[in-house]
């Protein structure tokens, strides 16, 4: 029996300790692009971000960049790891893999690319 108690406390132990912090609602206090070769667009404070526990989540994400407003409050579908957060939405600049650089309860910070040349880190706080 304590074998067993072991067994199950390491693995619950082992699991927690590499799941993500980020369910819940977390707000976008920054979204930047950057060219290389040219100047970046830095976002400020253009939304929110949920997610719940079941991978699934919801976006209200709402900014002007070049006088083209944009929103994006499309439900997605997540899964992450200790590396990863993968986001999967129609239609939204937010649906891609990114790069965990910061994984904490109150802060997240993320990195994804397009491949080429183009870089785009997001900043969640809650």
């Amino acid at each position: 029996m304590t074998f067993r108690f072991a067994i199950v406390t390491f693995t619950v132990f082992m699991f927690a300790s590499c799941a993500p912090n980020i369910v819940g609602t977390w707000n976008v206090v920054r979204y930047e692009t950057v060219d290389d070769g040219s100047q970046g667009t830095v976002l400020n404070n253009i939304g929110t971000i949920t997610f719940n526990k079941k991978g699934i989540g919801e976006k209200n994400i709402s900014y002007n960049l070049l006088g083209v407003q944009r929103n994006d409050t499309t439900a997605f579908t997540w899964r992450a790891d200790e590396k990863f957060v993968t986001i999967q939405s129609d239609s939204s600049e937010f649906s891609k893999i990114w790069i965990l650089m910061e994984n904490s309860k109150k802060a997240q910070l993320w990195k994804a690319t397009d491949g080429a040349t183009q870089v785009q880190i997001i900043e969640l706080k809650k």
